[in-house]
């Protein structure tokens, strides 16, 4: 519609304008669009007085109405008015809105401060309210207090006057009872005069008790005629009378008074059942367990608690711990100091320590004349081997030959332990290794000397001095370069310097002085433990001090036994083993653990305490660690084991030491993301049982120098279980660590192979939005995958529906031609917009 065909509104009248009115606003100045502009504010101000207008209250009229509008006001004088308007209202609502909001805030603080104080005046009425209670109490139990003392007092006085009563009535008729301080207040005042009632009962009272006879014991009982009389009910029975007075007596001796609280000696082993602290503390068990429970632990009567807890239960209590270690129970054990007149000198306890292949076990055998070696499987000391050697001057040496391979640290550890002096065998053509060095901390913290055997010497390359001079760099300075450490240039196969090596044997151990008492029980230390399928378990003994003989009743760790057979290094059956003499042991009940110490007690009894006591102690251990796990960590550990893969196997293998070896080495395989778990691991040969735990658990059967038995062989086959055979521990660690790798996720790699840049986008039906683009760096292929960037930032990542070169569907556009992409699923691609082409590579991972 035009603007002159006057239907179009330009006023704030509301109304229509024609022609003349239109040509009245163009003649004042104004243009259609600040006409259109007043129209749409529409404000209406008042006039003011003088201006045209009826005066005296008139109706305001619209300023921007041109027609109605003051004469001489113009255009931008109007515009300036408006705006002052507007600015007044916009002001004025400001300031509305803020006193609003003041008044509001206003409420607010009177509102809280209103609310603080009716908190404060409950609070102060509670206060108040509860010392009232307090004090009401108080007064009650003071009143309670008192009445309580006085009916004592007069209890006593009664029974203190009933002798004087007893011999006054006993008297001659009309004799004057003696009177005492008791009887002032009667004397002083009148006597009351008696009713007949209760001179008919006082007859009958007399008349009872003249008969003689037992109506005494009634005189409690509520009778017609006490009813009738209206003495009150039931009166106290003799016996209770009896009792109060025995009471009054003793308060009266001073023997009222409550006992004080017994102080005990509580003895306090590593753990301890909650109901026997109990016992030992002569308290209540619920009392321990409330303790226990404001302590912040909840346990019942039936659970065990470590001994630092119990300490402090028993000091809340009042009692004195006494910690009891196993010197106090195991006194059965001799611990008594040998007599310097009564030691004798032992043979010195030789450990071979060194890295693999460095012919330890090789240079023993060139000692013992034997040849060690060709029993071990792949030529490696799998085994700690005990040996005692005669040398040409006619002394004994004792060997202990450990395995070099790093996962025998444990074992090798155990060497030293037992040791006197230490053989580093280093080989001449090789230089110092990571279980050197390892053999070397072990002889150091083991605090024995050593002596270094430079093996390999006849070799064509061999460097002695260079091995002396890699030792410096762990603090082991020869004597050749002006040091304390012994060295020997050996070879074990030509046996060259074998002599000069037990020379230097003997002349350390002259200087150690090494001696023992022979004649006393023995004491020795497990170098190695056994299952034999023949002979039951099998221990491995060096004994230390004493000597062990044919039918000796020990205890070893957690076992015990009496000595079936004493085997030596050769096999042959001896009656006796002094000190430093290495022996298998026969006769355990039960296969002790590789380091466990073996101590000679008298009796069977004794052996079976000790032994049930050390695995009672094992076994509360182990229950106090379980009981002092939190919710919290438990509920870490489940996160940690679901987020972890596992591989679960189960070990059996032919010695303890091994088996230990193993369980630890495997420990040692895996990451953060996947890892061994041993399920169980133990000594002898694989039975029906453990197949069953393999399979409930999905685990694999690994067994070190043993087989399964007929029965097991076949459970395993029907169950699908899979047990795999060992003879050499490297083949071992190196299988699992391959199984573990396959639980590791695949590594997913992206190669970049080419970028290309949008020159233009072009509008296909039944296609969408094609990308007109110039390969400017690698190749574009159909099937790898893209990116685009827009302003280097990736705002798509998917694949492509075409990829064209001209009007042909390619596989791949080399760089600096020109192709048309489009997106899957995807439109919004720009000029100038970049795409980025990958491949996606999955690398398989391993276990390094």
């Amino acid at each position: 519609m035009s603007d002159t065909d006057g239907k179009k509104p330009l006023g704030l009248g509301g109304g229509t304008r024609g022609p003349g009115q239109v040509k009245q606003s163009f003649s004042h100045g104004r243009t259609k669009s600040v006409a259109v502009e007043v129209k749409r504010k529409r404000v209406v101000v008042p006039q003011k007085p003088g201006v045209a207008g009826a005066a005296g209250g008139a109706s305001p009229q619209p300023l921007g109405d041109p027609a109605k509008r003051p004469a001489g006001i113009s255009d931008a004088e109007m515009e300036r008015r408006l705006a002052a308007l507007r600015a007044a209202k916009s002001r004025e609502a400001e300031e509305a809105a803020a006193r609003a909001a003041e008044e509001k805030a206003r409420e607010e603080e009177r509102q809280r401060k209103r609310e603080e104080i009716e908190a404060r005046e409950r609070e102060e009425r509670a206060a108040e309210e509860a010392a009232r209670r307090k004090a009401e109490e108080e007064e009650r139990l003071k009143a309670e207090a008192e009445a309580k003392a006085r009916r004592e007092a007069e209890i006593a006085r009664r029974a203190a006057n009933a002798p004087a009563r007893v011999a006054a009535g006993a008297g001659a008729p009309g004799a004057a009872a003696p009177v005492g301080p008791a009887d002032e207040r009667t004397k002083t005042a009148p006597t009351p005069r008696k009713t007949d009632r209760e001179r008919e009962r006082e007859d009958r009272e007399r008349a009872a008790k003249a008969k003689g006879g037992d109506d005494s014991r009634r005189a409690g009982k509520l009778t017609l005629t006490a009813a009738l009389d209206g003495e009150g009910g039931r009166t106290r029975s003799l016996a209770a009378m009896k009792r109060k007075q025995e009471k009054a007596r003793q308060k009266a001796m001073g023997f009222g008074h409550k006992p004080e609280k017994q102080v005990r000696d509580v003895q306090l082993p590593e753990t301890i059942v909650v109901q026997e602290l109990a016992n030992r503390m002569a308290e209540r068990a619920a009392d321990v367990v409330k303790c226990l429970m404001k302590m912040g632990m909840m346990v019942s009567m039936n659970q065990t608690i470590d001994a630092d807890t119990a300490e402090l239960v028993i000091e809340e209590f009042g009692h004195r711990a006494v910690r009891v270690t196993d010197a106090d129970v195991e006194q059965a054990i001799d611990t008594v100091v040998d007599r310097e007149e009564d030691l004798r000198p032992r043979p010195p306890i030789v450990t071979i320590m060194g890295h693999v292949d460095h012919g330890k076990t090789s240079l023993l055998d060139a000692i013992r004349k034997a040849n060690v070696v060709a029993g071990e499987a792949g030529g490696i000391t799998q085994h700690i081997g005990a040996y005692q050697v005669t040398t040409p001057n006619g002394s004994l040496v004792t060997f202990l030959d450990t395995p070099g391979h790093a996962a025998f640290t444990s074992m090798r550890a155990r060497g030293a332990q037992v040791t006197d002096i230490v053989v580093l065998v280093v080989a001449a053509d090789d230089a110092v290794m990571p279980q050197t060095v390892e053999a070397i901390n072990h002889a150091k913290a083991a605090k024995v000397p050593m002596i270094v055997a430079i093996n390999k010497i006849d070799k064509y390359d061999a460097n002695p001095q260079k091995v002396r001079t890699d030792l410096l760099q762990y603090d082991v300075v020869v004597e050749e370069m002006s040091g304390d450490v012994q060295d020997v240039e050996v070879s074990a196969k030509t046996g060259q310097g074998l002599d000069n090596l037990l020379e230097a044997i003997a002349l350390q151990a002259e200087i150690l002085e090494l001696k023992a008492n022979p004649n006393r029980a023995a004491m020795g230390a497990v170098i190695e433990a056994k299952l034999d399928v023949g002979r039951g378990p099998v221990a491995t003994v060096l004994v230390q001090r004493g000597t062990l003989r044919k039918g000796d009743i020990f205890v070893v760790g957690e076992k015990w036994g009496k000595v079936r057979a004493l085997i030596n290094d050769k096999g042959e059956t001896i009656a006796e083993a002094g000190p430093s003499v290495p022996v298998e042991v026969l006769g355990l009940n039960g296969t002790p653990e590789a380091g466990d110490v073996l101590n000679v007690v008298e009796t069977e009894a004794q052996a079976r305490e000790i032994a049930a006591y050390r695995e009672q102690v094992a076994k509360d251990k182990r229950a106090a660690a379980g009981a002092a796990t939190t919710l919290e960590q438990l509920m870490a550990k489940a996160k940690a084991d679901q987020s972890v893969a596992e591989l679960p196997v189960l070990v059996k293998a032919d010695v303890q030491g091994s088996a230990e070896a193993i369980v630890q080495a495997l420990e040692k395989v895996g990451n953060d993301e996947v890892r061994v778990r041993v399920l169980h691991y133990g000594v002898g040969a694989i039975t029906d049982s453990d197949v069953g735990l393999a399979e409930a658990s999905g685990a694999s059967v690994i067994g070190f120098n043993v087989r399964a038995n007929a029965t097991a062989r076949q459970a395993a086959q029907q169950k699908g279980v899979e047990i795999r055979y060992y003879s050499i521990i490297y083949d071992l660690i190196d299988d699992i660590r391959k199984a573990a790798s396959g639980l590791l996720k695949a590594e997913v790699r992206e190669n970049f192979i080419g970028y290309a840049k949008i020159l233009e986008v072009f509008k296909i039906t039944g296609v969408g939005n094609v990308a007109g683009c110039l390969v400017t760096e690698g190749i574009a292929r159909r099937s790898a995958g893209v990116r685009l960037l827009r302003d280097n930032v990736v705002i798509h990542e998917g694949t492509l529906k075409t990829l064209k070169r001209f009007k042909d569907e390619v596989k791949e556009v080399q760089s600096g031609q020109e192709c048309g992409m489009a997106f899957e699923r995807y439109e919004d691609i720009r000029p100038g917009d970049v795409i980025e082409i990958f491949e996606r590579e999955t690398v398989e991972r391993s276990l390094v």
